[in-house]
């Protein structure tokens, strides 16, 4: 299929709706029986952790870190990032529609998680391990970069089965039809779902035949045969990077460039997806992508730095079984 943005938009979804789209029946349960049903979400989420962390456990070893330690990492990333990922959407979201009071703060079972507040709250329960262990924190940052890829993309795969992070209306190559099921975060009835968005400032309703995205008032903002799938758009980018990641990993590098390379792109992706979402916005960015460009700004200005100022001889080495036999006794 192929499509044009322009035509589509000129001649309305629907009368161009075969040029270009894509669609499957979302899933939000696995059902086991008729009493107990979990979500392809969570499945996504746990074993994107799994292997992410034994990804990890792998690069920790090669840079001289030793296996226990690198256990102890991932149980902390793992504290950090249940509570950083409740606590960062929380704070972009609090007043909205069921999180009202402090009861609501804790209903994390209706959903509601920030990746970005995920991956911050990991690193910030990491960082004291590495302070005790005298750890560059760069080093164990690169160690964990080709992980955290990795894990983002398994765990996009449950968010694509469940129709999750569905962005504006839109009529382009991708946009994504809906074709039955549940739709994360919409009420569905008889083939029509709709969701207040953002703060309950604006209704989005997708049918099989388009999306229509409306005002409180109900003046129409926006149309399009489908909606922009930010989590495909994520999981496409995120494979990209995993293969970059793995590429530069092939040769030894100056210490970080991996992880401000991880950074870097990914901070990137998120700040121009997220203007496809309907979100709440302060001072017209999200909350992840104030967060991402903070993240961007410094790691860009790092690489400048890098390349500025080139290590005497070369980077020194990272990996390998020279560096795990040289380095002091609390790596080994």
């Amino acid at each position: 299929m192929t499509a044009l943005s322009p035509l589509l938009h000129l001649l309305g979804p629907s009368q161009l709706s075969p040029l270009g789209w894509i669609t499957w029946k979302v899933l939000d349960r696995f059902h086991f029986g008729s009493r107990f049903a979990i979500s392809p979400h969570g499945v996504g989420i746990a074993v994107g952790f799994l292997a992410g962390s034994f990804v990890f456990i792998f690069h920790a070893k090669r840079r001289g870190i030793r296996e226990e330690l690198a256990g102890s990492f991932v149980f902390w990333a793992l504290v950090g990032a249940i509570i950083g990922a409740r606590l960062f959407y929380v704070l972009a979201h609090f007043g909205e529609p069921g999180l009202k009071n402090v009861g609501d703060i804790f209903a994390v079972y209706r959903g509601g998680i920030s990746l970005i507040g995920g991956i911050t709250g990991a690193v910030i329960a990491g960082y004291p391990l590495m302070r005790k262990h005298k750890l560059p924190f760069l080093r164990v940052m690169d160690a964990a970069s080709i992980g955290l890829a990795l894990g983002i993309v398994i765990g996009r795969v449950g968010d694509l089965i469940i129709g999750d992070h569905l962005g504006k209306p839109t009529s382009w190559l991708l946009a994504f039809r809906y074709s039955g099921g549940n739709l994360a975060g919409y009420d569905c009835v008889a083939g029509r779902c709709s969701a207040a968005l953002n703060g309950g400032k604006q209704i989005q309703t997708i049918t099989h035949q388009g999306a229509t995205l409306l005002s409180d008032t109900f003046q129409p903002i926006a149309h399009g045969i489908g909606v922009h799938q930010t989590a495909l758009y994520d999981f496409i980018s995120t494979m990209a990077l995993v293969v970059v990641l793995l590429y530069l990993d092939r040769r030894t590098r100056r210490t970080g460039v991996l992880f401000l390379v991880f950074a870097t792109w990914y901070g990137s992706v998120r700040i121009i997806t997220d203007f496809l979402r309907v979100d709440k916005r302060f001072f017209g960015l999200t909350g992840s992508q104030w967060g991402s460009v903070v993240v961007v700004a410094l790691c860009v200005g790092t690489l400048i730095w890098f390349a500025l100022h080139p290590e005497p001889g070369g980077a020194p080495p990272q990996g390998g079984e020279e560096e795990a036999a040289a380095a002091p006794a609390e790596r080994r």
